[in-house]
């Protein structure tokens, strides 16, 4: 990342929360489904929108300025971005993820950064993730979302790694079974059983009713550090955990992992992974700071420790290398046969 020499810069980063809440805003009125089929005039949209006329002129004009949405003739029509993956419905749809879980969950947790930082967070502030999930309708709220923002990461593994050998995959923290049904549909041999907490794992098991995979993903409730967990595994994964979790908790999450492995076996770690100069990328090393503030003993992980603490643990033939590109990364490595 480039210093930043302007004073312009710095307000583009000072200001940015307005171009979040606009594109929020934007999904909880459905602009960008409306326009779907094509370019629409200010009253069409305001009338699919529900708002009046000018609030949705100044919407319209604060997306088109943030490159979401662009003019075309008297009319707005949604942009290449906003029509791939935010059009309700389309194959890459992440809006709910952006609409729910970043923009309700998220963002107030971001107000307690600072406390959350100098230590000195008060009883009334969001707790950990255990906390979060054992209320129902949060768990509901966040797992739902997060499903759909897990559907495209997981596509990119199931590309990336073949999996064709593994029969017995264990997803701890696997949530609603985003990776483990894509992964079960990409590999027809593959069984998969998912670690997450009793309210999760219950919205889970619909979803994989729903994708008619009962008889190979199967659920066991609990915390993903305290559950049982099945042995003799062909892969473990874990997307997203290590970066919520303490970071006094990761070096025995990592060798119960390497224990609960066949021989040969493979650990597959998807997080938010920063650069070991710890220069960026900058949409990563935000998560970790996202994550401090809901978790505050969370470890910056940064591609060199958590190889050196793989090998540590056991593991040997250990990659680290991008999945989303400027955003996570996915690290390997193999138990010894």
């Amino acid at each position: 990342m480039t210093s930043l020499t302007e004073a312009e810069e710095i307000s583009e980063i000072a200001f940015g929360y307005m171009g979040s809440k606009a594109l929020f805003a934007a999904l909880d009125f459905g602009i960008f489904t409306s326009l779907s089929g094509g370019a629409r005039d200010i009253p069409a949209i305001a009338e699919a929108a529900g708002l009046p006329e000018e609030r949705a002129r100044t919407l319209l004009t604060a997306l088109t300025a943030l490159g979401l949405t662009e003019r075309r003739g008297e009319g707005f029509a949604n942009s290449p971005a906003a029509e791939a993956f935010l059009v309700r419905g389309a194959k890459y749809d992440f809006g709910d993820y952006l609409r729910l879980q970043v923009g309700r969950q998220m963002y107030p947790v971001m107000d307690q950064i600072g406390d959350a930082l100098a230590g000195r967070l008060s009883k009334d502030a969001i707790g950990s993730y255990a906390a979060w999930f054992s209320d129902p309708e949060e768990a509901r709220l966040y797992s739902e979302s997060q499903h759909a923002g897990s559907l495209g990461p997981a596509r990119s593994l199931a590309r990336k790694v073949d999996l064709g050998d593994v029969r017995h995959l264990l997803d701890v923290g696997g949530g609603t079974g985003a990776f483990a049904i894509t992964l079960a549909r990409a590999n027809p041999e593959l069984r998969a059983t998912v670690v997450d907490f009793p309210n999760v794992a219950e919205l889970g098991r619909a979803y994989v009713a729903d994708a008619g995979l009962s008889e190979r993903i199967t659920f066991r409730d609990g915390d993903a550090l305290e559950a049982e967990w099945p042995g003799g595994q062909d892969a473990i994964l874990m997307s997203y955990l290590l970066s919520g979790l303490p970071d006094h908790t990761h070096e025995a999450l990592l060798a119960r992992a390497r224990d609960h492995l066949a021989p040969g076996g493979r650990l597959l770690v998807h997080d938010f992974i920063v650069d070991e100069d710890r220069s960026g990328p900058k949409n990563t090393a935000l998560w970790q700071l996202q994550h401090t503030a809901f978790t505050p003993e969370a470890r910056s992980l940064s591609d060199g420790w958590l190889a050196e603490r793989m090998r540590a643990a056991g593991f040997e033939r250990v990659e680290v290398g991008p999945l989303i590109p400027g955003m996570t990364k996915l690290a390997t490595g193999h138990r010894p046969a």
